[in-house]
């Protein structure tokens, strides 16, 4: 009888212990569920809510070669920008995308603590902004290649930024109109590395099609997929075919300067895209806020709520149904900040 009962132990543990290894295996060999960077963290692309794709909430236009948070007073700036994170929170705001990069003012901490008191989850982001004839573009990118940018921008995305553990949830870069300059081409090629070590997109502040144009055919050329880019302000681009071009190659275009004087400007770019049957590329947002680093009190901050109070109900009104207001706000947002697998 006890040698029964130890033959059944002895059994019943190495069937337990073989299931829980198999478990293991299981567990090992499963892929990691997607999810979002955002500054509190990984976050579940299920929890996005309606998205903001281009604000900021703070920036320093002194230059690259003066800029740092010595400027200014992250709790003053934390008490100016608060409330109207807070109020486009009651109007359904669950996420917003920090576009400010860095040599321009990006503060990560500050962003952290915003989000923290907000509710508002919020992205930022890694990469060098190469638009304004290169003003913010920092010393050691003039001479650095593009294979060595990449090398910052992976780092910051593997192992967070400046030392405080905030991973990246997207690359900014920005480029000038017109044909790509030689430091321009060099930024895009490094953001093409960059997607490719870590699966984050690229966000390109545009000058106008024919620099979103060269950024797609040099993306193409390096085997990165247009889903991997998002025409930033492409409203400055009024060719509305040139819009169509780059989204039916796979592009995301960016209607992003929503505002109350431009809300019929962008409900008739947003369906256009529709009647194209491109919605489904399509991103908005209002690019306010601006806490300006040099202004008193931060100078006129623009509050993130017109896309709620104004330009939502104005789509809606011609003709947008609840399902195509959840992709432009929600499902689009999602498909975008999920990163690619490298």
């Amino acid at each position: 009888m006890d040698f029964t009962r130890r033959a059944f132990v002895r059994t019943a543990v190495t069937a337990v212990v073989g299931s829980r290894r198999r478990a293991e295996s299981a567990v090992r060999a499963a892929p990691a569920a997607p999810t979002i960077q955002t500054v509190l963290g990984p976050a579940s692309p299920q929890t996005l809510g309606p998205t903001l794709m281009h604000e900021h909430l703070l920036v320093d236009f002194v230059g690259a070669d003066r800029v740092g948070r010595h400027r200014y007073d992250a709790n003053e700036v934390f008490t100016r920008v608060l409330p109207f994170l807070e109020q486009a929170r009651a109007l359904g705001l669950h996420t917003l995308v920090e576009c400010t990069p860095a040599w321009l003012g990006r503060d990560p901490e500050l962003l952290r603590r915003l989000a923290r008191s907000s509710g508002i989850a919020i992205v930022t982001n890694t990469g060098y902004y190469g638009a304004a004839d290169d003003k913010f573009v920092p010393p050691h990118a003039r001479a650095e290649s593009a294979e060595q940018l990449a090398a910052r921008w992976i780092a910051e995305a593997r192992d967070g930024i400046d030392r405080t553990g905030i991973r990246p949830g997207f690359m900014k870069i920005g480029v000038d109109a017109g044909p790509l300059s030689a430091i321009d081409a060099k930024l895009v090629r490094a953001a093409a590395l960059t997607h490719a070590a870590t699966g984050l997109r690229i966000h390109s502040h545009t000058g106008d099609g024919v620099a979103a144009v060269a950024q797609l055919d040099l993306l193409q050329s390096l085997d990165v997929p247009a889903g991997a880019f998002v025409w930033v302000h492409a409203q400055n681009e009024k060719d509305a075919a040139v819009h169509v071009a780059a989204a039916r190659r796979g592009a995301w275009v960016e209607f992003d300067g929503v505002s109350d004087e431009s809300l019929d400007e962008h409900a008739a770019m947003v369906l256009h895209m529709r009647t194209q049957g491109l919605l489904g590329r399509v991103l908005v947002s209002q690019d306010a806020g601006w806490f300006h680093v040099g202004e008193p009190n931060g100078g006129s901050f623009r509050p993130f709520t017109t896309m709620f109070e104004r330009f939502l109900p104005m789509l809606r009104e011609r003709g947008l149904s609840a399902a195509e207001k959840r992709q432009l706000m929600i499902d689009n947002p999602r498909q975008v900040l999920v990163p690619a697998n490298p």
